[in-house]
């Protein structure tokens, strides 16, 4: 099966227009269209904002018995949904059932003005579900029929290009069968294993690729024979498994940050020694260490080339979900300095929230 790409995610949120609101103003995304009852899907609200060519829809439940309600009470806001662009929904479906996947939604057709849009439902991994997406026509909808689009101008300047990748956190226990589970299901192989210390606190990761290398997810779980960590603080927090964070690729990491930041986003800061030993560390790169170091980014490579990346602070209220910036100049995977460094920054920024008995890092 051939993921071709992140065709959006969507997030469940107890105020939609909120959340939209919080997504435009912080990260400069634009409201594309909008769903609900006067458009024909009763029980919801959804916005669907972008930002460059990424896609986040943002849903409400109306009542109890919409999914989203359940999952706000149980999670909180958080990513529910992350639908797959694949180049036929009803294969898609039918090969992943067939592997193992629990069908949710049957193919559906959705068609207007010339735009075919394919959708399906199969299980992901605790609460999160795939939406197999299949689009044909020139692309002016959403979801024809079910969603308004908004007839706005191109926006001037877009910092993001695209959704980069998704890191999960499971339970101790959990990464390994989630992992066979990815594999089995949706053709996913792994490209990168690391063993994380921090302090005293260490986590498992191992990051899948599918085999279009469209999708990239990184998959982490807690090491708990050492100290509680921001892994845990995830699961508890969130109540169970769920997306940590979703990474957005911009063609210019330093310059977004600068816009996010003057919107009032915030990122994780980086110690200054961090950047004392990058040149030996990694050789030349080609974005200045000081543009680099005024602002907290990262600097790490792999056998393709380099990377560089930030971890923005949560803005949600259980400090749960964040989004990170990733640039990437040739690299294709992660590197084995970044993954340690980021979780390090995102740690300082968590430490404060615990019991000062459980921060001894």
């Amino acid at each position: 099966m051939d993921l071709l790409a992140v065709d959006h995610v969507e997030f469940f949120a107890g105020d939609a227009r909120q959340a939209a609101f919080v997504l435009c103003h912080a990260f400069g995304f634009r409201v594309l269209g909008h769903a609900g009852p006067d458009s024909g899907l009763p029980g919801q609200r959804s916005l669907l904002t972008g930002h460059g060519g990424a896609r986040v829809l943002l849903t409400s439940g109306l009542g109890p018995d919409h999914p989203a309600t359940g999952y706000v009470a149980k999670h909180g806001d958080g990513v529910a949904v992350i639908a797959f662009r694949v180049e036929d929904a009803t294969a898609a479906f039918d090969a992943s059932v067939a592997a193992g996947a629990t069908p949710l939604q049957e193919p559906r057709a959705h068609e207007r003005d010339g735009d075919r849009v394919v959708t399906a439902v199969v299980s992901g991994f605790g609460d999160v579900v795939h939406r197999l997406v299949e689009r044909t026509g020139p692309g002016r909808e959403f979801l024809p029929g079910a969603f308004e689009m908004a007839d706005a101008p191109p926006a001037e300047g877009e910092s993001v290009r695209s959704i980069d990748h998704a890191a999960f956190c499971v339970p101790h226990g959990a990464l390994e069968p989630t992992v066979r589970y990815y594999r089995k299901t949706f053709g996913f192989e792994p490209i990168f294993e690391e063993y994380v210390e921090v302090g005293k606190q260490a986590m498992f990761s191992q990051v899948l690729q599918s085999s279009a290398g469209g999708v990239t997810f990184t998959m982490i779980e807690p090491d708990v024979s050492r100290q509680r960590g921001q892994i845990d603080d995830f699961l508890s927090w969130h109540g169970g498994p769920g997306v940590q964070h979703v990474a957005l690729s911009t063609d210019d990491i330093a310059g977004a940050v600068d816009a996010f930041s003057a919107r009032g986003a915030g990122f994780a800061p980086t110690p200054g020694a961090y950047y004392e030993q990058l040149g030996a560390r990694l050789g030349p790169i080609d974005i200045p260490v000081e543009r680099l170091r005024s602002r907290g980014i990262l600097a790490d490579r792999d056998h393709w080339g380099l990377m560089y990346q930030i971890f923005a602070t949560s803005m949600h209220v259980r400090n749960t979900f964040f989004w990170e910036l990733i640039e990437r100049h040739g690299a294709r995977t992660f590197g084995t300095s970044n993954i340690p460094a980021l979780y390090a920054a995102k740690e300082r920024e968590l430490a404060a929230e615990r019991h000062p008995a459980e921060t001894d890092y």
